[in-house]
């Protein structure tokens, strides 16, 4: 157990950026929802304007420190990917 005032302060800071970080990675998660959402739908216009809100969520965590650099662009790779396919077909 924290019993220096410094390790008491660290564990409120910790406790307070898990709340931020919960909040940003559920946002992600809703606007990959409302992608796969779209693509469901077979809507072209409407996957692609999800998809430039996902990218750019994704990226929002990347730059927060939330998602690592790599995981954000294989994400956003992958989503571009079924976009594609959907365009295509």
């Amino acid at each position: 157990m924290a019993n220096t005032p410094g390790a008491k302060k660290a564990i409120r800071k910790i406790e307070r950026r898990t709340e931020v970080n919960k909040a940003r990675r559920s946002r992600v998660r809703t606007f990959i929802r409302k992608f796969e959402e779209a693509l469901t739908g077979g809507d072209a216009a409407a996957a692609k304007a999800a998809f430039v809100e996902a990218q750019s969520e994704l990226m929002r965590a990347v730059g927060k420190g939330v998602v690592h650099k790599n995981t954000g662009a294989r994400k956003v790779s992958r989503l571009a990917a079924q976009l594609k396919k959907l365009s295509v077909a």
